[in-house]
């Protein structure tokens, strides 16, 4: 009797742990790291199509910097500066006694916004080579960031929200604006970016959906460190 109840309390016991199983591994199949999501190819095209007309108007940038809280005399980064179209925005706005670094992972873009500053005669800029896990910016120095479209094509954005973190000064603001999508589409779920954010140790702080969701379908999300 005693044999016959062991056996029956492993076969149990087996039984529990076969049924088991499937749970746990949805469960490990449900917290895949977030850096292993799919990104959209940086773009290398022309950078003149970033200059549409009304893009300004469309995009509200004036009241996104003011969410950004971005005045004269502060320190900007532009990351994913592109063609420069926020950065120049950004140095007007900081006026001669603030900054902007320009930051972008393409040579090519670096090479264009220098020509546009020149053109421009923008003095208060420097440009960056970034890589995707570190946008190289130095420490302690920025109040104010913005990822304009960029954050979908971003490889690695974990290790590039937790390396930004040191060269924030406190209280500064991240401002992520990016369009919904599934990665591979020059576009990110927003959801992805809460998630990622948090794992970066960033809080949310502000939400401004209605501000540039013109086609319902762009988010603008403002992060400050934990």
């Amino acid at each position: 009797m005693r044999l016959g109840r062991s056996l029956s309390v492993c076969a149990l016991l087996a039984a529990l742990l076969t049924a088991s199983a499937p749970v746990l591994f949805a469960q490990g199949a449900a917290t895949t790291p977030a850096q292993h999501r799919a990104t959209s190819t940086p773009y290398t095209g022309d950078l003149s199509i970033f200059e549409t007309a009304g893009r300004d108007e469309k995009l509200h940038i004036d009241q996104v910097m003011d969410i950004l809280a971005i005045t004269p005399g502060q320190t900007v980064a532009d990351i994913g500066a592109g063609s420069g179209w926020f950065t120049v925005r950004a140095a007007r706005r900081v006026t001669s006694s603030g900054s902007v670094y320009a930051v972008d992972i393409n040579p090519e873009a670096l090479q264009y916004i220098n020509r546009r500053l020149h053109k421009e005669q923008l003095h208060n800029v420097k440009t960056i080579l970034g890589k995707p896990d570190n946008a190289g910016l130095p420490a302690d120095k920025i109040d104010a960031v913005l990822l304009l479209k960029t954050y979908h094509e971003v490889a690695d954005p974990v290790a590039l929200l937790r390396n930004l973190r040191t060269s924030l000064k406190t209280g500064a603001r991240v401002g992520i604006i990016d369009r919904d999508g599934n990665g591979e589409n020059h576009g990110v779920h927003k959801d992805v970016v809460l998630h990622e954010a948090e794992e970066a140790g960033y809080h949310l702080l502000e939400e401004h959906d209605d501000l540039v969701k013109g086609d319902k379908m762009d988010y603008f999300l403002v992060f400050a460190v934990k």
